[in-house]
């Protein structure tokens, strides 16, 4: 018994003190430039509000809280951290001895083929134990890498939570969109319908010409077509919103309507370095290259000989009246065992963790680079956008005013019908753009806040950031 527990401490002594194979994880440097180059407010704040609470909507406050509780994906995420934790204690637990317990019986006269005159019983019962010692190790890497995999895992939540707020946002003013463009279009097949109306009653009585007539038929029936093509694209901007609602198709609330909403204010994007730290798809990308980086020593490991603890400690007899007086039995041992020639599989086996890790490092570079394209699109979009719908809106009320002066012109017999047809289309064509780009406005600052990766998901994770940053403030202040 004592020599178990010697064997034990010095398995425990001998596990503690090994070594660790393989490159320990540097964090990757950042070399990219300081500045985005279309921020119009450079500072060095971090984005970490609720920005969909800029809009000043609380319809879409509530479906993105509806859909952050019911998404699918999010779920699906959720599961993710759940098995990685769980695959974490699984993993944690092969660094340490397992325990089990081994009691059975049996009779007979021959062992293999050898046979005896006699029949003998045979009753025992004892614990096991095995340890296998990673010296080198291998089961410390393993960990490394699991609570890597379990730190990326949540990262992928977070990414998947912020992509799920971006997607119903952006759907929304989509929808928003399509029902403007939608009133404009009953607006003004309204319009068209009393001027097909004139235009038949006028030919009827051989006061215009019927090309006339015709030109006003189709553009009614232009307008006609709009109108359930506006439809359509409603009842699918609903479907999609309500899947991000993890429900079945059906119709949407809305609140403000398009034009009423509230632009955001300029946005500090903060520092380029920052984004690195903000963006939970960098740091998945990250901790997926420390996941990797930690199987390269495990792999290593496995090239060298391993230590096997086993130990035995219980009881046998021929006679099971006889097992609990029968005396105490133990055996210890331990057992080295490592490859010799296995034609450089071993080898291999580290080449691949190698060339794994290389590509998880490219990925992160690759994520990193995919983040500043975001940003900087969509800073430069928003700057554009801006001018762009002055322009659309003076371009709208310019057009809206020529059609009503058309009209007024023809019914007076000052112009031909080719320049009011020609107003019509002008207007409903410009009021149907500045209702795009207005959209395209809103949807920008969707993208930036996304590609800015910031938002707190809750007051309470608020709260928990501020306290840590007023807790690092005292330790920097102390020291």
């Amino acid at each position: 018994m004592q020599k178990i527990i010697v064997i034990l401490t010095l398995g425990i002594i001998v596990y503690l003190s090994g070594c660790k194979l393989g490159p320990d994880f540097e964090k990757p440097e950042y070399t990219g430039p300081a500045s985005f180059r279309f921020d119009s407010v450079t500072t060095d704040t971090v984005v970490n509000l609720r920005w969909w609470e800029l809009f000043n909507d609380p319809v879409l406050d509530t479906l993105i809280k509806k859909a952050l509780e019911n998404n699918k994906d999010v779920m699906v995420a959720a599961a993710r951290v759940d098995a990685a934790r769980a695959t974490l204690g699984f993993t944690k637990a092969d660094q340490w001895p397992s325990f089990s317990f081994n009691v059975g019986a049996g009779s007979g006269n021959s062992i293999g083929v050898a046979q005896f005159n006699s029949v003998t019983n045979n009753f025992y019962a004892y614990p096991e134990m095995y340890w296998e010692i990673g010296f080198w190790g291998k089961y410390r890497r393993l960990n490394e890498s699991a609570r890597a995999d379990l730190l990326a895992s949540e990262y992928g939540l977070r990414t998947v939570q912020i992509s799920l707020i971006s997607a119903v946002a952006s759907t929304y003013f989509n929808l928003l969109d399509n029902m403007k463009k939608l009133n404009v279009s009953k607006k003004t097949l309204a319009a068209r319908d009393s001027s097909l109306g004139i235009i038949e009653a006028r030919f009827h009585y051989g006061v215009v010409a019927e090309i006339d007539l015709n030109q006003s038929q189709v553009q009614r029936a232009i307008s006609a077509a709009a109108i359930p093509y506006y439809e359509r694209q409603i009842a699918l901007n609903q479907s999609t919103m309500s899947i991000l609602f993890g429900t079945y198709p059906a119709s949407v609330p809305i609140g403000r309507e398009l034009f009423e909403q509230i632009e955001p204010m300029d946005i500090p994007t903060g520092l380029p370095s920052q984004l690195l730290l903000r963006r939970p798809d960098v740091m998945q990308a990250e901790a997926a290259y420390a996941a990797q980086n930690a199987k390269i020593g495990a792999a290593q490991a496995m090239r060298w000989p391993s230590l096997s603890l086993t130990g035995l400690l219980g009881v046998a007899t021929t006679s099971l009246t006889s097992l609990t007086a029968a005396g105490l039995g133990w055996s210890a041992g331990g057992v080295i065992l490592g490859p010799l020639f296995q034609f450089g599989k071993n080898k291999r086996r580290v080449e691949i963790e190698r060339a794994n890790t290389v590509a998880a490092l490219r990925q992160y570079e690759n994520t990193t680079l995919r983040a500043f394209k975001e940003v900087e699109d969509a800073l430069i979009s928003i700057q554009t956008l801006h001018r762009e719908i002055i322009a659309q809106e003076q371009r709208s009320i310019a057009a809206m005013n020529a059609e009503y002066l058309s009209n007024e012109r023809y019914d007076k017999g000052q112009t031909s019908y080719l320049e009011v047809l020609e107003s019509q289309r002008q207007s409903f064509d410009a009021q149907l753009n500045y209702s795009e780009v207005k959209r395209q406005l809103f949807n920008a600052f969707v993208a930036l806040y996304k590609a800015l990766g910031g938002g707190w998901l809750s007051p309470e994770e608020e709260q928990a950031y501020i306290k840590a940053q007023q807790q690092a403030d005292s330790l920097n202040q102390k020291k």
